[in-house]
């Protein structure tokens, strides 16, 4: 629902009243921002399910197995990711039906592999915060502190290029405005970046959370 709110509230209601320079409407532009805020939300706190197996005693029977950390680990990234980029798609079939227009062309398949990587990369960072933290209320404090921030300073609702230059620095150092200029060129053919850089921070991204994350969770404790 939170997405749907932000596409109502944000996308038709403020976007009335902003003009872009490049020339598209402001849900159109919003759309994808909003995308990439279903993705971080639910990914990062795939995460939370290292806490549940850890207070049941499930990742103890896991960990005994004979596969490997690294598998596990990866094996959660799909899990996760698979319903991260199945709630994207619902997101984008309802923007449709509100007036979002996808410009069709070639690069617009890339859209979905936008949405892997973003699913991926914060889901690692989902993963390595649910192996260092042992409690639920630790979780969500820490979590709430990573999502908002990585949301608002990224050019989700905002293009970077009109904010204070110092703010810039800080949103293009974040991952997810990668994630989300990428969604943007493949969907409406537009963006801060080329797309293909887009997809080199995003890939280079992904890979650094997920060998983050089975670092951090083949140190995690299991009591």
């Amino acid at each position: 629902m939170m997405p749907i709110f932000f596409l109502l509230g944000l996308g038709l209601g403020l976007g009335s009243l902003i003009h872009l320079s490049t020339g598209s409407s402001y849900f159109d532009f919003i759309v994808p921002g909003i995308i990439g805020m279903s993705l971080l939300f639910t990914s990062i706190f795939t995460g939370s399910a290292v806490l549940w197996d850890r207070q049941f005693g499930f990742l103890k029977e896991i960990l005994v197995t004979p596969n490997s950390r690294a598998s596990i680990v990866i094996g959660r990234i799909f899990g996760g990711g698979t319903t991260a980029v199945m709630q994207s798609i619902l997101v984008v079939a309802i923007s449709l039906v509100l007036g979002f227009q996808i410009h069709l062309a070639a690069t617009t398949i890339l859209a979905l592999v936008f949405m892997v990587l973003i699913a991926a990369t914060f889901i690692g960072l989902g993963l390595t915060l649910g192996s260092l933290i042992n409690d639920f209320q630790g979780f969500q404090l820490v979590t709430s502190f990573f999502t908002m921030p990585l949301f608002f300073l990224s050019d989700s609702i905002f293009p970077a290029t009109i904010l204070p230059k110092a703010v810039q620095y800080i949103i293009y150092l974040n991952p997810l405005t990668y994630g989300v200029d990428g969604l943007r060129n493949a969907l409406i053919g537009t963006g801060t970046f080329s797309i293909w850089i887009d997809l080199l921070a995003m890939a280079i991204s992904t890979i650094i959370m997920v060998s983050i994350a089975v670092y951090a969770f083949s140190k995690t404790d299991v009591g």
